[in-house]
C-alpha cells in the first residue's frame, strides 16, 4: 500500500507555505482524499487553520522536542490511516536552531519524503533559475520533487518560471495568484482562536483557484510511498487514574502526542475553566496553554472554579501548568490597559500583559536526572515571584542557561515553558519530580 507523503517548504518565510498548504489540504478533501496534516516545528496556531481546511487538527514534529524514532512512530501512524500526508515546513528550508539542525530539510530526510517548494515569484521570472539550482544542489541527499510558485498572476509569467524549472530539472507543479482577499495574517496574540472558523470561505476560495492551477495528480504522483506497517502499541491505561484536561475558549494549546500519552497513564476528561463550575474528580490535572490573557473577565468571574482548583492543589492534588495556565493559576493577572483581576491563587506571583515583550526559543529542562524539553513564546510577564520556590534548570538550544524559571507548591509544577511529554515515560518522570506530600 501506498500513500502521497510530501513537505511544503520555502526558501525564506512569508513565501505563501501556509496559503499554499491551506488550499491543497481543501483541494485534496474536496476530491475524496483523506489526508493527514502535520506541522514541522513547535507553533500551535497553523494546526488550527490545517483542521478548518480539511477536517483533522495538524500533528507537529519537532525535531528537538521528540527523539528521532518517536517522531518517526508517530508519523507513520497516523500516515497509515490516510491517502496523503502533507506536513507544512517551517521558515526557511534550511533554516535550524544550529545551521540547518531540526531545520524542514533535516525533517525531509529523517522521514525520506519529498519537498514541495513554494517561492514567492511576483518580482522575478528567469532569475528564479539559479535560486532553485542552488537549494536543488545544496544537499544531495534531499529531494526536491516540484514547485509551485506564489503570486504569480499571469500565463505568460509563468512561462518563465516553467522554463528555469526545465533548465534546472525540477519539475513546475502550477502557480498561486495573488488574491487581496485570501491573504493569511500575521498570527499572534490578537488572533481569536474560537473564530478561526471564518477562514473556511478565504480557504475554500484558495482551493477553487489552485484546482485551475495546480497540477495536483501529478503532485499526487512523484510523491507516493510505500506506507510502513508499526507494531501494536502495548495498552497500559490505568482507568482509575483521573485525568482533568483544561480545554476551552482560554486554554487548548496543547499537543496531540501530550495528549495521547496523558491517555496512557489514565482516563483523560476535558473541562473548561471558563464555562464549567468546578473540576471534574480528578488525580491529575493538566493545564495547557492558550490565550487566557484574552478572558480574564469569564475566568476572574467563575469563583467557583477558581475556588475547586485552589482546594485541589492545596489538598495535594498534581498539577502540571504551561504558559496560560500558570497564569491563571497566579494570584492575579493584568492586561494590557492596566486592569487587574483576581485569579486561582496557587501561587502569590501576578502576570502582566503590560509592556508587552516576546520571549520565545526552545527549552532543555534539567530536573535533578531527568531531561525534558519544550518551547517558549510569550508576551507576558510575571511579577512578585522572589519568594515561590523554583525547581530544575533551564537551557536554550544553544545550550546556555536561560532564567525562565519552573515553580513548585505543593504538587503543582508551572511554567511558561510548554513541556513536550508525548512519551509517557518522560510524563511519569516528570510526576515523579513532583514530591508528593
Amino acid at each position: 500500500m501506498k500513500t502521497s507523503s510530501f513537505i511544503i517548504a520555502a526558501p525564506t518565510s512569508n513565501s505563501g507555505k501556509t496559503t499554499v498548504t491551506l488550499g491543497l489540504l481543501r483541494l485534496l478533501k474536496n476530491k475524496g482524499y483523506s489526508t493527514q496534516p502535520f506541522k514541522s516545528g513547535p507553533d500551535y496556531i497553523d494546526p488550527k487553520f490545517h483542521k478548518i481546511a480539511c477536517g483533522k487538527t495538524g500533528i507537529n514534529l519537532d525535531l528537538f522536542m521528540m527523539r528521532e524514532e518517536h517522531m518517526r512512530s508517530t508519523y507513520h501512524e497516523l500516515v497509515n490511516e490516510v491517502d496523503v500526508a502533507c506536513i507544512e515546513g517551517v521558515m526557511g528550508l534550511f533554516d535550524g536552531a544550529r545551521k540547518s539542525e531540526g531545520s524542514t530539510a533535516e525533517l525531509a530526510k529523517k522521514l525520506d519524503i519529498p519537498v514541495i517548494f513554494v517561492v514567492d515569484a511576483k518580482s522575478v521570472a528567469y532569475s528564479v533559475a539559479p535560486l532553485l539550482y542552488g537549494f536543488k544542489n545544496f544537499d544531495p541527499d534531499l529531494n526536491i520533487a516540484g514547485v509551485i510558485f506564489n503570486r504569480v498572476n499571469t500565463k505568460s509569467h509563468y512561462k518563465f518560471l516553467e522554463e528555469a524549472c526545465e533548465d534546472v530539472g525540477i519539475k513546475a507543479l502550477g502557480h498561486v495568484p495573488f488574491i487581496e482577499e485570501c491573504k493569511i495574517p500575521s498570527r499572534h496574540l490578537g488572533l481569536s482562536i474560537d473564530n478561526l472558523s471564518k477562514y473556511d470561505q478565504m480557504i475554500g476560495k484558495m482551493a477553487d483557484q489552485m484546482n485551475e492551477t495546480i497540477a495536483i495528480d501529478q503532485l499526487l504522483s512523484i510523491t507516493q510511498r510505500e506506507k510502513i506497517v508499526l507494531e501494536e502499541k502495548a495498552e497500559t491505561s490505568n482507568p482509575d487514574f483521573k485525568i482533568a484536561v483544561a480545554q476551552d475558549e482560554g486554554f487548548n494549546f496543547s499537543y496531540y502526542q501530550n495528549i495521547e500519552a496523558l491517555k496512557q497513564l489514565g482516563t483523560v476528561q476535558f473541562f473548561s475553566p471558563i464555562h464549567d463550575q468546578e473540576l471534574p474528580k480528578s488525580d491529575l490535572v493538566y493545564f495547557p496553554g492558550g490565550y487566557p490573557e484574552c478572558y480574564t473577565q469569564e475566568l476572574s468571574a467563575n469563583t467557583k472554579m477558581r475556588e475547586s482548583i485552589k482546594n485541589f492543589a492545596e489538598n495535594g492534588g498534581q498539577i502540571i501548568a504551561e504558559c496560560g495556565g500558570m497564569m491563571y493559576l497566579g494570584k492575579s493577572m493584568v492586561d494590557q490597559k492596566g486592569n487587574e483581576l483576581p485569579m486561582v491563587g496557587v501561587f502569590p506571583f501576578t502576570s502582566s500583559m503590560e509592556a508587552m515583550k516576546l520571549t520565545l526559543g526552545y527549552r532543555k529542562i534539567d530536573i535533578d536526572d531527568f531531561t525534558i524539553k519544550g518551547h517558549e513564546f510569550h508576551y507576558s510577564k510575571v511579577l512578585q515571584d522572589e519568594n515561590v520556590a523554583t525547581v530544575g534548570t533551564v537551557w536554550s538550544a544553544r545550550e546556555q542557561e536561560v532564567p525562565t524559571k519552573i515553580y513548585q507548591y505543593k504538587n503543582v509544577l508551572a511554567s511558561y515553558i510548554h513541556f513536550y511529554f508525548g512519551e509517557v515515560g518522560d510524563l511519569q518522570k516528570l510526576l515523579h519530580h513532583q514530591p508528593m506530600i
